[in-house]
C-alpha cells in the first residue's frame, strides 16, 4: 500500500468548515492535487474511500511520553504508536521528565531520542525554571514549539513561583508561552485543610475541593495580566472551570489572538460525579470540576472563548494509579482515544465535524503557527486520517498500545473507527494494523 503515489478516491472530507466529496492525490509526502475526479499514471496506491470520513491528522499540543528517565509509565515510540492509531499525527510534548528539560542541550537530546524512535511528528516544549531565563532567550523558535511554565506543582524544579522569574521569563520569551494555570499557595492551603479528611477517607473525589477553582482562576489570572504587560504571547493549558472561560476574548480571529487557551478531552468527557466510578483512574490536575463546569468548557469551545481541543496525555502505571488517594500520580491516558471521544460527542450533538477538526486539527496549527500542515490543501504534508462511521471500536486490555496497559475507557465502545493514519504520504495505521514506518519529521514553525 506504500508507494510514491496514493489515491483517495471519492472521500468525504471535513476541512476549513466545509463538508465535500473529492478525489485526493498524494505524491511522496505531499497533497499534490484535489479535485473531485482524478485519475493517475503509473504505480500507485489508491484507497476506496466512498464510505469513510477524511480530515486532517490530529495535532496534540499536549501530551506527556515520559522519556527519558520515567520510561517504566510510557516511551516515546509506544505512546507514539498509540497516537497515530488514535489519529494523532503530531504531537507536542512537556518537559517535565527526567531530567526535566529546562536547558537546549536536554531539549535537543529528547529530539535526538525522537529521531530515532517516533511515529508520529514531534515537538517539545522547553521548561521554564526560577532561574533559566538566559537559555530561554536562546531558542531556534522556527524549530521548538514554545516555552512550558508549571505555575503550579511538578517535577524536578520546573515550578516557577517566583515573581522576578515569572517577570522576566514574560518579558524575554521569544516565542508562545505555555502554561499550567494553578496557585501553588492556594492548594498548600487546601491541602493542609483537608488533610485530616481526607485520611479518615481518602476518596478521590476531595481532588477538586484541594486543586479547587480559585487555584486556577487565580493564576490564570496573574499569567493573563503578565502577558498584558509585556505583550506576551501566551497560550493556558486544560481550562477546567467556568469562570476561566469569561477571561479569554473571542472577538478576533485566532490568527490575531495575543491570549489562547485549551481544553482538555478529559474535562470535556467527565464530570465530579464521575470520581465514584472512575475513582484514582481520572485524577489529574487540574482537576476534573463540576458538571456546570464541563458544560461551561463546550460553550466557551462552541463561542470561540477556548481555541484548541488536547489530551493532556500523562500515563502513570497501574501499580502508582492503584495507591490510595492522595499519594496516587495525576494523569490520564488519552491520546488513543481523543479523536473517538470527540467523534462520540459529534454523534451525541455536542459539537458538528467541521468545528470538532477546526479545534482538533486547524486551530492548533495556527495557534502554534504550524508549517503546511493542519489542513487538506495543496502543497501541505500529507497528515491525514480516515474514520469509519459505521463500524465500532470496542476497548480492551489487549487493544490497549500504551505502555501502561490501562485505560478508563476500558470496556467502553466507541461508535466510529480509525480506518487508515496516513503520516507524510505514508499509510502507518492500515484498517487497524500498525505498520511499523519510521516516517515522523520534527515539526517546523512560521
Amino acid at each position: 500500500m506504500n508507494t510514491p503515489k496514493l489515491l483517495i478516491k471519492n472521500a468525504r472530507v471535513i476541512n476549513e468548515g466545509q463538508d465535500f466529496r473529492t478525489d485526493i492525490l498524494v505524491e511522496n509526502n505531499i497533497i499534490s492535487k484535489i479535485a473531485p475526479s482524478i485519475s493517475v499514471q503509473g504505480a500507485f496506491s489508491e484507497i476506496n474511500a466512498e464510505s469513510l470520513i477524511l480530515m486532517p491528522g490530529v495535532v496534540d499540543d499536549q501530551v506527556h511520553f515520559r522519556e527519558p528517565g520515567l520510561t517504566h509509565k510510557a516511551t516515546i515510540e509506544t505512546e507514539s504508536i498509540a497516537a497515530i492509531m488514535g489519529g494523532v499525527t503530531s504531537f507536542m510534548e512537556m518537559p517535565n521528565t527526567n531530567p526535566p528539560a529546562y536547558t537546549i542541550d536536554l531539549l535537543e537530546e529528547k529530539y535526538q531520542l525522537a529521531s530515532q524512535h517516533a511515529y508520529s511528528n514531534y515537538s517539545f516544549f522547553l521548561g521554564a525554571s526560577n532561574d533559566n531565563v538566559e537559555e530561554l532567550k536562546k531558542m531556534n523558535i522556527q524549530d521548538i514549539c514554545g516555552i512550558k511554565i508549571f505555575m503550579g506543582s511538578s517535577t524536578g524544579n520546573l515550578l516557577v513561583d517566583r515573581e522576578e522569574a515569572l517577570n522576566n521569563i514574560f518579558k524575554y520569551a521569544p516565542t508562545l508561552i505555555a502554561t499550567h494555570c494553578e496557585e501553588e499557595s492556594i492548594i498548600r492551603a487546601q491541602k493542609v485543610l483537608f488533610e485530616s479528611i481526607v485520611e479518615q477517607n481518602p476518596d478521590p473525589a476531595y481532588h477538586p475541593k484541594i486543586r479547587n477553582h480559585e487555584a486556577c482562576i487565580v493564576s490564570s489570572q496573574k499569567a493573563i495580566a503578565l502577558a498584558k504587560k509585556y505583550d506576551s504571547r501566551l497560550h493556558i493549558l486544560h481550562i477546567s472551570t467556568a469562570q476561566e472561560v469569561g477571561l479569554f476574548d473571542n472577538s478576533l480571529p485566532l490568527s490575531q489572538k495575543r491570549i489562547t487557551s485549551e481544553a482538555c478531552v478529559h474535562h470535556l468527557w467527565f464530570n465530579d460525579s464521575d470520581y465514584a466510578k472512575y475513582g484514582n483512574q481520572i485524577i489529574c490536575n487540574p482537576a476534573i470540576k463540576s458538571k456546570e463546569d464541563q458544560m461551561a468548557i463546550w460553550k466557551g469551545l462552541l463561542d470561540n472563548h477556548i481555541d484548541i481541543i488536547a489530551t493532556d496525555h500523562a500515563p502513570h502505571t497501574w501499580e502508582e494509579k492503584s495507591k490510595h488517594y492522595p499519594n496516587c500520580p495525576s494523569g490520564v491516558p488519552l491520546v488513543q482515544h481523543s479523536l473517538l471521544m470527540m467523534m462520540e460527542k459529534v454523534n451525541e450533538g455536542y459539537f458538528t465535524l467541521e468545528k470538532m477538526v477546526e479545534k482538533m486539527c486547524h486551530a492548533p496549527a495556527i495557534c502554534f503557527k504550524l508549517k503546511n500542515r493542519g489542513f487538506i490543501r495543496e502543497g501541505y504534508f500529507a497528515d491525514l486520517v480516515l474514520v469509519n462511521p459505521k463500524k465500532k471500536t470496542a476497548v480492551t486490555k489487549e487493544s490497549l498500545i500504551y505502555k501502561c496497559q490501562w485505560s478508563p475507557f476500558e470496556h467502553h465502545t466507541f461508535s466510529n473507527f480509525i480506518e487508515y493514519t496516513i503520516l507524510n504520504g505514508q499509510i502507518i495505521n492500515n484498517q487497524g494494523t500498525f505498520t511499523k514506518i519510521k516516517n515522523a519529521q520534527r515539526l517546523q514553525f512560521n
